[in-house]
């Protein structure tokens, strides 16, 4: 994937950002460690700390991971990891079937591109950066030719989990996906009985699957390591809400 430098009003500074795909292990490490910083050092999750600095698992080495860099600092400010479908056939699963069964999708799994570890660094979560990613994912499938894009979608727990419960109850029909794309937690979340009267405040992630028509594909998972509800996505290539796109154009990946 070559560069896709553009300018936005990424922060304060106006700084360029440019997307990438990383090619070093050098650079999978800066990936990680913004996810640490993120996912583990923010969130005060210390039962997932380590003395690497890193957030990593068993799925990195397979996936791709695009890259979004201030190209005035050079510093790594946004991420998404992509495990294409002759990965996960290699690795022998999506990272999704650690929570979800996915035996219903069996017979699309050759056109299954699987998005996860979604970080963006507190500075610049203005709405330049998650363009920049959503772009490198459309580009991403159309190259793989993958058809549908799939994913977790998490949801904090740390009020209880009262907004999960909420955002769930709160979900219209028309953001189901139809029965043959129906999925199921292996561990489920019990929201039966939390606060009925919650507000949902839906997070940026779940919003930007929804927006760019993207389908809840059935109940929420517990997630007890990240603290979070998760949600199973699927987005149809021909759902994708092609504002990404054209905002920065899909050319960034080599044919």
């Amino acid at each position: 994937m070559r560069n896709l430098n553009t300018s936005v009003d990424a922060n304060s500074s106006g700084s360029k950002l440019s997307l990438s795909l990383a090619s070093t292990a050098k650079e999978i490490k800066e990936v990680q460690r913004l996810r640490y910083k993120v996912f583990i050092e923010a969130m005060g999750l210390s039962a997932l700390a380590n003395s690497d600095g890193l957030d990593k698992d068993e799925f990195d080495d397979h996936c791709d991971h695009l890259i979004v860099r201030d190209n005035k600092t050079l510093k790594v400010v946004g991420t998404y990891r992509i495990l294409g479908p002759n990965a996960a056939r290699h690795i022998g699963r999506y990272y999704s079937e650690t929570e979800f069964d996915l035996s219903r999708l069996e017979n699309i799994r050759g056109n299954i591109a699987e998005a996860g570890r979604s970080c963006i660094h507190p500075d610049y979560r203005g709405g330049a950066v998650i363009m920049l990613l959503w772009s490198g994912l459309a580009a991403y499938m159309q190259r793989e030719r993958c058809t549908y894009l799939i994913g977790c979608a998490s949801i904090s727990l740390a009020d209880g989990g009262h907004n999960a419960a909420a955002i769930y109850r709160g979900l219209q029909e028309s953001s189901f996906a139809p029965l043959e794309y129906r999925v199921a937690p292996k561990l489920a979340f019990p929201f039966d009985n939390l606060d009925v009267g919650h507000v949902a405040r839906i997070p940026p992630l779940l919003k930007g699957y929804l927006r760019a028509g993207g389908w809840v594909c059935g109940d929420p998972a517990w997630d007890p390591d990240f603290h979070c509800a998760d949600l199973f996505m699927m987005l149809p290539l021909v759902n994708l809400d092609n504002r990404y796109a054209k905002h920065y154009g899909t050319d960034g990946v080599e044919t």
